[in-house]
């Protein structure tokens, strides 16, 4: 290594503890150690863990934070924006569009002057989706009125989350803080790290909370946050917040010579490798310019005069600096992971010329390369790539090509893609078997499904080959609802297992028309596509013999963070199904708890541990809400009852056709984080059902009706029986958590007598 983890981490002030950890858990060890009041949380790839690490620790008594699981990122920001309202510390974690998706709420807080801090473990923005690391994330929070430091290590992560907090709360700053640092890369791969061994050293290093600000804290001394303004005091307002961003350069570099005293770990506003009398040079963020400083040692052994800037913060961006750093540099190549679309160069490479053109001395080259995007490794090689271009606008006196992307390649036209499989058309899923009518009488549909053996010939919508888990029961499910459906489907799948796993470019699993969308907006954007197909249609730009049924696919918790989406779609009208596949997590991030998981339920955020025993309050009953929309049908399915799922899938495509929206929600196994064996998925199916905790019915225009009866069957079982079968439950069944279990039951008996109720009376 370029630079010396001796000196890195070398003990000075208080005792430290050696170790070798990833930057996530050293974000989570930090945020446990200052001991935060409050987490608002969101999982999304990569940020994902520290939240997970950090119910770990709560499970084992290691901190006192509360952490609140919100339903979407949105959500996250404003719990945390609420709390710091309220005057306490408070603590995020987040990633790509989850970053994003509360964008809007994190100029509110900067704006009100609300210190807290958030860690942006940063992740390619999509689309196409993209879950591995590049900056497109962080430069579109360049202009919220965050303060940003960027960590390259997780030794880095750990530090400038202790030092982020007291910047923060500073007097001169009271801002909130991102600590940027580089997904998988930083966030995953275990480093050399040190750590104080008494969490009151970090304590009394950030101090007391503040409390003499203007804090929701007492009743009896009413505040108002966030009035509106005129343009003059806005304006007054965004100079003083300005005034507070550039005071921010100045404390941290107060507070990280304070923190050098303590931990020996100094961080200047620069990361100079050999700059001192370099001539060419890079300009890299976090973890790059830990590659690239081995290639400035071999470049100085050929008297070649190299070096490398990083800075360790960017907001404000260190213009002094640069302009002291650079003034003997003849070539300088900004590297950057992230573009900024049209502007002939990305946001920091703007941000550096900027910084040298008001220096009328200043007379250094600066080339600027888009690279890595995507999770592309960097490597030595393309370290050295850089320095070359720079070495040779250098030797010229200018360079050829100011700006470009580095490491893309152009499309070979004999490679073209050609479908693996032959797409199926419509013809192919009509079996003609299947009846569906509408009995005036009634107002209810009659359908007439045959034996589902007599439905073998149907071709399966999802081609084998696709990457899902063994025994996942995704695929079964809705391969079984699909057999209801005759005719061309067209498919939007949020993101989740069932798309991830179906779709990884150039390659797809789908035979018939597929889209994806992010969890928050499925359902929208399919009323869009239904909508303008039928608009096409009408006014006759299209010709199709039939209208295909359009099925938005939902799962792994896209039921929480889609919840507004799907609720709009409903009230509008439009003609489609809605069909969300029930794992009772957020599978697609690693089984984090959704609001879907059950009561004691065992996810990688509702730990088992001395201090909580699982998830601590009750799923959501997404089709009772569903239903309370008013459309036309709403259901429950499970592959456990095949016949029963079949005919409500026809069922649901007529309804789609011909009134309007449609919901269903299957519950299916998910054998790896159920931690339950594959022969028993039917099995779990069947114990869920009977056990009642996961009845089958309908309700359809207002009317309910159970379709499958344990109690009538004589099969009811209690959730026991459900639970012994899946590991994330086994805790359940010991003696010191029966008053759980009957909790449990008595939520699922609540819920049963209601449903019979409608059942038995048609006005409820």
């Amino acid at each position: 290594m370029a630079i010396l983890e001796e000196k890195l981490t070398a003990q000075v002030g208080a005792e430290q503890i050696s170790t070798f950890e990833s930057g996530n858990e050293m974000a989570a060890m930090a945020a446990a150690q200052i001991n935060y009041h409050i987490m608002g949380y969101f999982p999304i790839t990569p940020s994902t863990e520290v939240a997970q690490f950090l119910d770990q620790m709560k499970a084992r008594g290691e901190h006192d934070i509360k952490l609140i699981p919100a339903d979407g990122e949105h959500g996250s920001a404003g719990i945390c924006y609420g709390a710091a309202a309220t005057g306490a510390r408070v603590f995020n974690a987040t990633s790509a569009n989850g970053f994003l998706y509360m964008i809007e709420q994190l100029p509110v807080q900067a704006g009100t002057r609300f210190p807290m801090v958030m860690n942006l473990v940063t992740r390619a923005v999509s689309g196409p989706l993209d879950i591995r690391g590049d900056h497109s994330d962080l430069y579109f929070g360049l202009n919220t009125g965050w303060v940003i430091l960027t960590a390259r290590t997780p030794q880095a992560v750990y530090d400038m989350n202790i030092m982020a907090l007291k910047i923060a709360e500073h007097s001169k700053v009271r801002l909130p803080v991102i600590v940027a640092y580089d997904g998988f890369w930083t966030s995953h791969q275990k480093r050399r790290v040190q750590y104080f061994k008494d969490r009151r050293v970090v304590q009394q290093f950030v101090g007391e909370c503040p409390t003499d600000y203007n804090f929701i804290r007492d009743p009896q001394k009413p505040v108002t946050i966030g009035a509106h303004m005129n343009g003059e005091d806005l304006m007054n307002n965004h100079f003083q917040q300005s005034e507070a961003m550039y005071n921010a350069g100045e404390v941290f570099r107060e507070v990280s010579a304070e923190y050098a005293k303590l931990s020996g770990r100094e961080y200047s506003v620069l990361d100079l490798y050999k700059m001192e009398d370099a001539e060419v040079a890079l300009f890299l963020l976090n973890s790059a310019a830990e590659s690239a400083k081995d290639v400035v040692d071999q470049l100085r052994a050929q008297g070649i005069k190299a070096g490398v800037i990083s800075p360790n913060i960017i907001r404000p961006f260190p213009v002094k600096e640069i302009r002291e750093a650079l003034k003997n540099v003849k070539a300088l190549l900004v590297g950057e992971r992230a573009d900024s679309y049209g502007a002939h160069g990305p946001n920091l490479t703007h941000e550096v010329k900027s910084a040298l053109q008001d220096d009328k001395n200043n007379q250094t080259i600066v080339l600027s390369r888009v690279f890595g995007m995507g999770g592309k490794d960097f490597y030595a090689n393309d370290a050295q790539e850089f320095f070359n271009m720079a070495i040779d606008a250098m030797e010229k006196g200018y360079a050829e090509k100011p700006f470009d992307y580095f490491g893309h390649v152009p499309g070979n036209p004999e490679k073209i893609l050609k479908p693996v499989i032959t797409p199926q058309q419509g013809d192919a899923y009509k079996s003609g078997l299947i009846e569906v009518k509408m009995d005036e009488e009634t107002n209810k549909l009659k359908v007439k499904i045959p034996p589902l053996r007599m439905l073998t010939n149907k071709p399966k919508r999802i081609a084998s080959g696709h990457g899902a888990c063994p025994g996942c029961g995704i695929f079964g499910g809705l391969e079984l609802f699909f057999k209801g459906i005759e005719g061309d489907i067209v498919t939007l799948f949020q993101t989740g297992c069932a798309y991830v796993t179906t779709t990884a470019y150039p390659y797809s699993s789908h035979k018939q028309t597929m889209m994806h969308n992010l969890f928050q907006n499925g359902a929208a954007t399919l009323s869009g596509t239904v909508e303008a197909f039928m608009e096409l249609k009408r006014r006759g730009e299209i010709q199709v013999s039939d209208d295909a049924t359009f099925v938005m696919i939902t799962g792994d918790g896209g039921m929480d963070i889609g919840m507004g989406s799907a609720i709009g779609t409903a009230l509008r009208g439009h003609k489609l199904i809605m069909l969300e596949y029930d794992n009772e997590g957020y599978m697609n991030t690693g089984s984090q708890m959704s609001y879907s998981t059950p009561l004691g339920h065992m996810t990688s955020t509702s730990g088992v541990g001395k201090t909580q025993q699982g998830k601590s309050f009750h799923h959501k009953d997404t089709v009772q809400i569903m239903a309370a929309t008013n459309i036309p049908y709403v259901f429950t399915g499970s592959e456990a009852f095949p016949q029963d799922l079949v005919k409500k899938g026809a069922k649901a495509q007529w309804y789609a056709q011909n009134v309007g929206p449609v919901y269903g929600k299957l519950l299916i196994t998910c054998p790896l984080n159920w931690k339950s064996e594959d022969r028993y998925g039917t099995k779990i199916l069947e114990e869920a059902v009977n056990s009642c905790f996961f009845p089958l019915y309908e309700v359809e225009q207002g009317v309910t009706a159970i379709t499958y009866n344990p109690e009538e069957k004589k099969k009811r079982v209690p959730v026991t029986e459900w639970f012994k079968y899946m590991g994330k439950t086994k805790h359940l069944l010991k003696e010191e958590n029966k008053h759980l279990v009957d909790e449990f039951e008595r939520e699922v008996e609540k819920r049963w007598q209601r449903l019979k109720a409608k059942h038995e009376n048609p006005w409820l």
